[in-house]
């Protein structure tokens, strides 16, 4: 009977270890969530006192966070557009062409997410300084687009170097145009990979602080307004708005790995 227990843990210790770690990378999370059903004793507690909806019915009770989160989200959708789209030709003609100074463009997009955000928030502020360009919304845009399109295109150009090229070939073969490849047999096989990217952007996006803190100027983003509340009290709608986050982060990565499963083996169409 030890012998049977012993060689069952034997054979699935590193499902046991991935489970732990999971339950460890997760654990934040449920705290989160849990505190966003917590009737605090006072802004400045963090113990769970009472259960209540109160929080989740009313999600704006603080005007000004409501703001900040509607500004993240609408500078996290430009950053998120512009750096998936620039990210995705610029990561096919890496994986795709053969040109002079490929490697040094290789070099040139780890720089930016190698590079500590404190340089980069400071660089990018001497350089809107310099250029007489104020402070605000759109430098926030261009400071993300900056540093997410170094992670689009890598999660884009792993994608592509994945798929196999002979599904592409096969098309052609089949007399399909190189549109048609493209729009029936390239994109679908990368869509994965851009989606994927496109949230990587958004999360980052969202979540940024310190190159945000740099460039903001009087525009408040929802870790500005959070950094800010630390000090007379975190409402406890913020973990509202960070379940909520989470939920739908999952929701879209599932509902892409759903369609994708589903899209394998269907017989293409003319």
């Amino acid at each position: 009977m030890v012998s049977r227990v012993l060689r069952w843990l034997a054979d699935r210790w590193v499902v046991g270890v991935a489970l732990l770690v999971l339950g460890y990378l997760l654990l934040p999370v449920a705290v989160v969530a849990a505190l966003s059903f917590n009737r605090p004793a006072s802004r400045l507690s963090y113990d769970f006192q009472e259960f209540t909806l109160d929080n989740w019915r009313n999600p704006c009770a603080s005007v000004e966070m409501c703001d900040a989160v509607v500004r993240s989200v609408q500078i996290g959708f430009l950053a998120t557009v512009a750096a998936t789209a620039l990210g995705t030709l610029m990561a096919f003609a890496l994986a795709r062409h053969q040109f002079r100074g490929r490697a040094t463009v290789d070099v040139l997009i780890f720089l930016p997410m190698a590079t500590p955000e404190l340089v980069m928030g400071t660089s990018l502020l001497a350089l809107f300084v310099s250029a007489g360009v104020p402070q605000g919304f759109w430098t926030v845009v261009v400071a993300h687009v900056m540093f997410c399109l170094s992670f689009v295109v890598v999660t884009v150009k792993a994608r592509l170097a994945g798929m196999d090229r002979r599904l592409e070939e096969a098309a052609m073969d089949l007399y399909a145009s190189e549109w048609q490849t493209f729009r029936r047999v390239t994109l679908p096989l990368a869509l994965p990979g851009i989606v994927a990217a496109a949230l990587l952007a958004f999360s980052l996006s969202f979540d940024d602080f310190i190159v945000t803190n740099f460039n903001a100027g009087t525009t408040v983003t929802f870790p500005m307004y959070v950094w800010g509340a630390a000090q007379r009290g975190i409402p406890p709608q913020v973990n509202v708005v960070g379940t909520a986050m989470f939920a739908i982060a999952l929701l879209l990565v599932l509902s892409t790995t759903v369609r994708s499963s589903r899209s394998v083996g269907r017989p293409l169409s003319g």
